[in-house]
């Protein structure tokens, strides 16, 4: 197999950028050094003077819609606009048609990502009520974790049976995802609203229809019940600055029992631009004030919230710009999420060391990922090369999700990713894709679970 070497990048890993060189044989990262010299006439190389070179970004929340939900998205379709955007591992969440909530219907998502995905794939297996005996079946090596929807769910997939909640979190030692928002508050929110306007509410109203309160209160009791049972707890997607207290920063990631998730909607947006977004930013949890959006950042930045992701869920125009109560929640974020963070650190919200700790080395540590996450040697080359000086505006034409829009439509990024390797393969360069080789299952290195 030949080799690639990838000349004069400045290196982001660990905290630190360095110039050097990075030699790739086969899958792997066989070399990282100051000066590597090419000793084979089959070797590729690639000059990447004035660019970045990170990890792959690991997105450990997405919503590719297949099985079931195909006329929104595909793993095919979004896992191409993901490594576009430089994230070359996802993580799926289980609530597809029909959702993996057995065994044998989460091996079949694995199946179809096997065939299809551009990127590196793991899925989540999704709790219920009663299917106790099937969760732990789980196999902690080659799935990625448990999700429990503790609300903005319906039927099977919402777990509002206390006392199964306590059981399955003391009887597995897996990491426990959980969507946190309090089912009986939103519900007696929405009953106002619904008096007042009839079904079609104003989109600014869906902040206090999915409140403060509403988060809070199931971040809370979540966060309780995994300190009384011992459980591996993640909480993603937070909203509110209320809730960033409920977590601490004593710890290194790898130490911590209970850890937040951050996605990239929630630091970008806030209240005031339901004005000019409506429904396209439509998500539960719901975007919320000016100042929940600062509490996120002051919150990230020092590392109580330990990873940044997308929560990527697809939706057709025709079906989010229906009525409120109509409207789904959810929007699509892959191509554009690290883009819009280079944006964020240009405006000297956040150091690209820090975009990489957050999107790469925490979601690898957290979820005990094997050999991704870093540039190391001996590790595979999930890699992506950036310009930051490279301006692009995000129009329909340039979109890759099937579903045909983007919520930051209209927005000029300032920084490009102009390569994607995944597992050594060069998968993405300057538009182009390269799909003869797919993403490989994730495995996960863990012990006595």
């Amino acid at each position: 197999m030949s080799l690639i070497l990838i000349k004069n990048a400045k290196i982001v890993n660990e905290g630190a950028i360095f110039e050097g060189d990075i030699l790739i044989d086969g899958e792997y990262i066989v070399d990282i050094d100051t000066s590597i010299s090419s000793k084979s006439a089959d070797t590729t190389v690639i000059d990447a003077e004035g660019k970045y070179l990170i990890p792959g970004a690991i997105d450990d929340q997405v919503h590719f819609r297949e099985p079931g939900l195909t006329h929104k998205a595909t793993i095919e379709s979004e896992s191409k606009a993901a490594i576009a955007g430089g994230i070359t591992s996802f993580i799926e969440m289980p609530n597809t048609v029909p959702q993996a909530t057995t065994q044998k219907l989460l091996e079949q998502k694995f199946e179809i990502a096997a065939n299809s995905s551009y990127a590196n794939y793991s899925f989540m297996f999704g709790g219920t009520n009663d299917n106790l005996e099937e969760l732990l079946k789980t196999n902690p090596k080659n799935v990625a974790g448990i999700k429990l929807f503790l609300g903005s769910s319906t039927g099977d997939m919402l777990v509002d049976n206390e006392k199964v909640l306590e059981k399955i979190f003391s009887s597995t030692k897996m990491l426990i995802a959980v969507h946190c928002e309090d089912e009986a508050t939103i519900k007696k929110n929405l009953d106002t609203y619904l008096k007042e306007y009839g079904e079609d509410i104003p989109i600014e109203f869906h902040s206090k229809i999915r409140s403060e309160e509403a988060c809070y209160i199931s971040s809370s009791k979540a966060i309780a019940l995994a300190k009384k049972t011992g459980a591996r707890l993640h909480v993603f997607h937070l909203s509110t600055a209320k809730e960033t207290e409920l977590f601490s920063n004593k710890l290194p990631v790898e130490q911590k029992q209970i850890t937040a998730e951050v996605c990239v909607h929630h630091l970008w947006f806030d209240e005031s631009d339901y004005k000019t977004k409506g429904t396209l930013i439509k998500w539960n949890p719901a975007i919320k004030t000016k100042k929940d959006k600062e509490g996120l950042w002051k919150a990230l930045l020092n590392d109580k919230i330990d990873v940044i992701a997308t929560d990527h869920a697809p939706h057709t125009l025709e079906e989010k710009k229906q009525v409120y109560t109509k409207a789904p929640s959810g929007g699509p974020l892959v191509q554009h999420a690290l883009p819009a963070l280079l944006q964020a650190h240009r405006q000297d919200k956040i150091s690209i060391e820090k975009i990489v700790e957050k999107m790469c080395h925490n979601p690898a540590k957290i979820f005990k990922i094997e050999k991704r996450g870093f540039i190391k040697k001996g590790y595979y080359a999930d890699l992506v090369l950036v310009d930051i000086y490279s301006p692009w505006t995000v129009t329909k034409e340039n979109t890759l999700y099937k579903c045909g829009w983007s919520p930051f439509e209209g927005s000029t990024f300032y920084s490009k990713i102009t390569h994607t390797f995944v597992n050594g393969h060069l998968a993405y360069h300057n538009g182009v894709f390269h799909n003869t080789i797919k993403g490989k299952r994730l495995l996960f290195n863990r012990t006595n679970e």
